[in-house]
């Protein structure tokens, strides 16, 4: 990458945490006002950046509408959404869908819970990568090799009690995922919020996004969320198999009847 295109893009970051003038955007990139001036007005080309009244700037609105339409031609997001509103209106939890780029998991899609409680998660932004359940699914179908050199290079910070400490322990977590078929996170990354996931598999059968189902616990405990995994699971294979553009079974989303929960992952 250019020297000039890598600090143009090195404002955007910058400004995502607020507006910023000149002087600001200059010192951050280590340049002077005129080289700082001349990539800005560059992205308030483009739309990119916009100046304000008192000479400061933010983010324009053309990078928004750049990342909505990103976001919404994620076909998996697409062929998705409806089924996890249909499965948000059958059991009132949050419901996120997450995919891997470039050894982040980020999330896609977000549908909120219909109690006040809200979870602090944005589409677009990077999950927890060695505690979340959609993490585990996305990363369990890593080739081994791939998934034993990105195990090395992260960080592995405790959350909580319950947060995964070291690669070892990341590791061994990713093959019960990789072998039983869903993840958990429960008290890993806060300790009253609860998780459960399963994964969107393409026609091939790799793993190509990773949905999931999470609560407090002062709405509903962990083993009364585990009793859903089923009905969690029936709605990714939904999904999984539109994406894949499999003929469909007629096994929808549906309350599940008689289930006994499943064992907690370790």
């Amino acid at each position: 990458m250019s020297q000039t295109v890598d600090r143009a893009l090195s404002i955007l970051p910058l400004l995502a945490q607020g507006p910023a003038d000149l002087g600001q955007v200059a010192e951050r990139l280590g340049v002077h006002k005129s080289t700082a001036l001349r990539l800005l007005r560059t992205l308030h080309e483009h739309g990119l950046v916009y100046r304000q009244q008192d000479q400061r700037y933010r983010l324009g609105a053309r990078l928004f509408a750049l990342a909505q339409e990103a976001v919404e031609n994620l076909d998996v997001r697409e062929i998705a959404h409806p089924h996890l509103v249909a499965l948000n209106e059958q059991i009132g939890h949050t419901i996120h869908l997450a995919v891997y780029e470039e050894s982040e998991v980020l999330y896609i899609d977000k549908v909120e819970s219909r109690y006040p409680v809200r979870m602090y998660s944005r589409i677009g932004k990077p999950v927890a990568i060695t505690v979340a359940a959609v993490a585990k699914l996305l990363l369990a179908d890593l080739p081994e090799a791939e998934r034993r050199a990105l195990a090395e290079k992260l960080d592995y910070p405790m959350y909580t009690s319950r947060s995964i400490p070291n690669r070892v322990a990341f590791l061994k977590e990713l093959a019960v995922v990789r072998e039983q078929g869903w993840a958990t996170d429960l008290g890993g990354h806060e300790e009253s919020i609860n998780c459960i996931g399963a994964p969107i598999r393409g026609a091939d059968g790799r793993v190509v996004a990773a949905m999931s189902v999470s609560a407090p616990n002062v709405v509903v405990t962990a083993e009364e969320l585990l009793s859903l995994l089923p009905l969690v699971r029936r709605t990714a294979d939904v999904i999984s198999r539109e994406y894949s553009g499999a003929a469909p079974s007629g096994d929808g989303p549906r309350t599940p009847r008689g289930n006994t929960p499943p064992k907690e992952a370790s």
